[in-house]
C-alpha cells in the first residue's frame, strides 16, 4: 500500500516511458522476445486478445531487459534525487509491466515505492489518474511525465512537470495545474535519424556497379539501371539495419562503441524504429519492381537472408562469416541482374573469397576487442576469445585465395578482351595482397573499427592502395 500520509511537499510520481527512461519498455520487451524467438509477433497478438496489460505482461516475462544498461535521463535522476534530498517522497508509477518497473526502481534505488501494469489493469491515462488520486488524494502528488495520455493525470496533479514535451502539450498541461514546471532534457533529431540509417553502410552497395564497369558498359541506360539498383539496396539495407539494431539492443548497449548508436543510447524512440524499418523495405521493393521482377526477386533473397543473419544466423559460428561473405557478393549479382550484363566467373569467384576474409576480419576485431576488455567471448556471437588465431587464418587464408584467383584470371584468354595490357594487371595482386595483410595486422593489434569496410573507407592507407588499384587498370587499358 501507498503511504498516505500529507506532507508539506506533494509525493513526486514520475512516469517511466519517455520520462525517466529514453526508451518505451513494451517495444524495448517486444525486441528482446523477438530476437529470442521468431513466434513473438504471433504470441503478442494473441497476448493482446486479453488486453493490453496481458500483453505487457507477456512481454515482459518472454523478454531478457538488462536493467542496469537501459537508457535513463540523468537531468530527470537528478530531479528525483534532489526533490528527495529536500525530504520529498518519490514513487515511480508506470504503464508499464510491474515485474521491469520494480527492477528498475531497484537498480535506480531513488524511490520509496512502485506501482506497474499487473497483466490485468493497464495503469494509463484515467486508470493511472484514478489510482493516484485514490491513494495520494485529489492534488496530493506531483506528476513528471511526458505524453498526451498523461493529462488526465495532471488534472488531478498539484504540480505539473512535464519532459520534453512539444509547445502544444506544455500549454494543455499549464491550463490543468495551479504549478508547473517544464524540463527539456533531450529529443530525437533529424540528423540521430540518418544515423541510424548508416549512410556510410551504403557504400557497399557501391558493388552494384562493379559488373557495368567490370563489362566497361558505361552507356546512360546501364549507369542509370545500376544507380536505381544502389537507390534500391540502399534503402532495404538500411531497413535491415534500423531491424538489426533494434534486436542488437541489449548487445550494443553492452559494448563501448555501439551503445552510442541511436536506438541503445535513446537518441531515437524505439517506436520510430519499429516503423522505420517496414517504410524504408516498402521504398526499396517499389524501387526494385520497377528494375523487374528477377531483379526483385534477388533483393527477396537478400532481405530474408539479411533478416535471418539478424534473427539467428549471426550467433552461428562460421555460418555467420558465410553469410555475410554472400551478402556482399548478392550486391554484385544484383548490379548484373538490373542492368542484364552476365557475371563473370572470375568475379564471382574472386569476389567471395575476398567477402569471406573480410567477414573474418570483421570477426576477429570483435574478438579482440573482447580480449582486451577482458571477456570470454564476444556478446551474442558463437565465439570465444580464443578462437581469435583460427578466425585470423581465416581472413587471411581467404584473402590469399581472393589474389590467387585474380591471378589466374590475369593469365586467361577472357582478360585479353577487355584490357589491350593486362601485364600492368599484376600490380593489382600486389597492392591486393599487402592490403589484406595490413588489414589482417592491425586487427590483430586491435586498430580495427568494427566494420572493415567502414574502417578501409577513413584509412589512408586504404585509399591509397584504392587509388593504386586504379591505376594499374587504366593501365591495363591505356599503356
Amino acid at each position: 500500500m501507498l503511504d498516505k500520509r500529507q506532507n508539506v511537499d506533494p509525493v513526486l510520481v514520475v512516469d517511466l516511458d519517455g520520462t525517466l527512461l529514453r526508451s518505451d519498455l513494451l517495444y524495448e520487451s517486444f525486441w528482446s522476445a523477438f530476437g529470442k524467438d521468431w513466434r513473438c509477433p504471433f504470441l503478442s497478438a494473441n497476448a493482446l486478445r486479453s488486453g493490453r496489460a496481458a500483453l505487457k505482461a507477456y512481454l515482459a516475462d518472454a523478454s531478457d531487459i538488462d536493467t542496469t544498461l537501459l537508457p535513463y535521463d540523468p537531468d530527470v535522476i537528478a530531479y528525483v534525487e534532489a526533490w528527495r534530498e529536500r525530504g520529498g517522497r518519490t514513487a515511480l508509477v508506470t504503464a508499464s509491466d510491474q515485474s521491469i518497473a520494480s527492477r528498475i526502481a531497484d537498480h535506480l534505488g531513488i524511490f520509496d515505492e512502485v506501482h506497474g501494469s499487473d497483466g490485468t489493469l493497464n495503469l494509463k491515462g484515467p486508470n493511472k489518474a484514478k489510482f493516484l488520486t485514490e491513494h495520494f488524494g485529489e492534488t496530493g502528488y506531483a506528476y513528471m511525465a511526458d505524453h498526451a495520455v498523461d493529462l488526465p493525470v495532471w488534472q488531478h496533479a498539484k504540480k505539473v512537470i512535464t519532459v520534453n514535451a512539444p509547445t502544444s502539450l506544455r500549454g494543455q498541461a499549464e491550463k490543468l495545474g495551479p504549478e508547473f514546471e517544464h524540463l527539456t532534457t533531450s529529443g530525437s533529431s533529424a540528423k540521430a535519424h540518418l544515423k541510424a540509417l548508416r549512410p556510410h553502410q551504403w557504400l557497399k552497395n557501391s558493388l552494384v556497379f562493379l559488373p557495368m564497369f567490370a563489362a566497361h558498359q558505361l552507356d546512360i541506360i546501364t549507369v542509370l539501371e545500376s544507380f536505381f539498383a544502389f537507390v534500391a539496396f540502399s534503402l532495404i539495407a538500411s531497413s535491415v539495419y534500423v531491424l538489426n539494431d533494434l534486436l542488437d539492443l541489449a548487445a550494443d548497449r553492452a559494448h563501448p562503441r555501439k551503445k552510442k548508436r541511436p536506438f541503445a543510447s535513446g537518441a531515437i524512440p524505439i517506436a520510430n524504429g519499429t516503423w522505420m524499418a517496414p517504410g524504408l523495405l516498402l521504398a526499396g521493393v517499389l524501387i526494385s519492381l520497377a528494375l523487374g521482377w528477377k531483379f526483385a526477386l534477388v533483393m527477396l533473397g537478400y532481405y530474408v537472408m539479411t533478416t535471418a543473419y539478424s534473427l539467428h544466423l549471426k550467433r552461428r559460428m562460421v555460418v555467420d562469416i558465410c553469410v555475410l561473405a554472400g551478402l556482399y557478393t548478392v550486391r554484385i549479382v544484383a548490379g548484373g541482374v538490373a542492368t542484364g550484363i552476365p557475371l563473370s566467373v572470375w568475379l564471382l569467384a574472386f569476389s567471395i573469397f575476398l567477402f569471406f576474409s573480410l567477414a573474418a576480419v570483421k570477426r576477429q576485431a570483435e574478438l579482440v576487442d573482447s580480449a582486451q576488455r577482458g571477456k570470454l567471448s564476444a556478446t551474442g556471437r558463437g565465439y570465444h576469445v580464443d578462437d581469435v588465431p583460427i578466425v585470423s587464418m581465416m581472413a587471411i587464408g581467404s584473402g590469399y585465395v581472393s589474389v590467387l584467383v585474380m591471378a589466374l584470371y590475369l593469365n586467361s584468354p577472357a582478360v585479353m578482351v577487355l584490357y589491350p595490357y593486362p601485364a600492368a594487371l599484376w600490380g593489382i595482386c600486389l597492392v591486393l595482397l599487402y592490403w589484406i595483410s595490413r588489414m589482417v595486422m592491425v586487427t590483430h593489434r586491435g586498430n580495427m573499427h568494427d566494420d572493415p569496410v567502414v574502417y578501409a573507407t577513413k584509412d589512408r592507407i586504404s585509399q591509397i592502395c584504392l587509388l593504386l588499384v586504379l591505376v594499374f587498370a587504366a593501365g591495363g587499358m591505356l599503356i
